[in-house]
């Protein structure tokens, strides 16, 4: 089960604190070491991601995004992205509606 406001081991190289959720919209904090890949997957909820620190290579429905420290991407619904950390780096994703699956 999924403790709001703590770290949460994702594997070796990750790992994420999902934030107190309002009514429809939640956040995640996800820390990478170098070479963390968050796996390619979709899901029917918008994503904006906001790079706290570190640089990231995105890829989303085949295309490749770089982005760094300050800059923010949106990940629009059902689209299949995944994510590798070039660097070590914290990534602030922000998600509508609430991601249920990840809060059971």
């Amino acid at each position: 089960m999924t403790k709001i406001g703590e770290w949460e081991v994702v594997d070796s190289k990750i790992k994420r604190k999902i934030h107190q959720p309002g009514n429809q919209i939640m956040m995640m904090e996800v820390e990478f070491e170098k070479g963390g890949v968050g796996t390619e997957h979709s899901h029917p909820h918008e994503q904006f991601t906001y790079v706290l620190a570190g640089t990231f290579d995105f890829q989303i429905d085949g295309k490749r995004i770089l982005v760094k420290e300050g800059e923010t991407l949106y990940i629009p619904s059902n689209a299949v992205h995944g994510v590798t950390a070039l660097e070590a780096g914290t990534l602030l994703d922000t998600f509508t509606p609430l991601r249920e699956d990840l809060l059971k």
